[in-house]
């Protein structure tokens, strides 16, 4: 059964970047996609070596095929098919807990709002 490639939608579900071939296949339209930087039908060949990008999570993961795996096997088999090409996500920005006024307060007199402003790094410009 073997040879030199395999469609991409049935690439994705053998390394279990899909649960079924039919998602991966959604995908596919969807234009969630790109192999070698184009995207890419359902039925577009893998091959060894290909550069392959799926959108996951409103996030892209990049893969590049390693192997071409015949049927969906454990997941410790299918990750002998890739290799996660992903860079790491960007470190969170840190910021200030929201101020939080009690209920029926009001509006913040300008000298409270001076200071929710220093607080959350908001310098006023006049600042003595």
């Amino acid at each position: 059964m073997g040879g030199d490639s395999v469609r991409v939608d049935t690439w994705i579900w053998g390394v279990r970047l899909a649960k079924t071939r039919s998602q991966a296949t959604t995908a596919c339209r969807a234009g969630h996609v790109r192999v070698n930087g184009t995207t890419a039908k359902a039925a577009q060949p893998v091959r060894i070596g290909d550069e392959v990008r799926v959108r996951q999570h409103g996030f892209d993961t990049i893969y590049r095929a390693t192997g071409l795996p015949v049927r969906r096997g454990s997941a410790a088999e299918a990750a002998k098919h890739y290799e996660d090409l992903t860079p790491p996500p960007l470190p969170r920005v840190e910021r200030p807990a929201d101020i939080i006024r009690d209920r029926g307060a009001g509006r913040p007199t300008k000298r409270e709002r001076r200071e929710i402003d220093r607080l959350r790094g908001r310098d006023a410009l006049h600042d003595e």
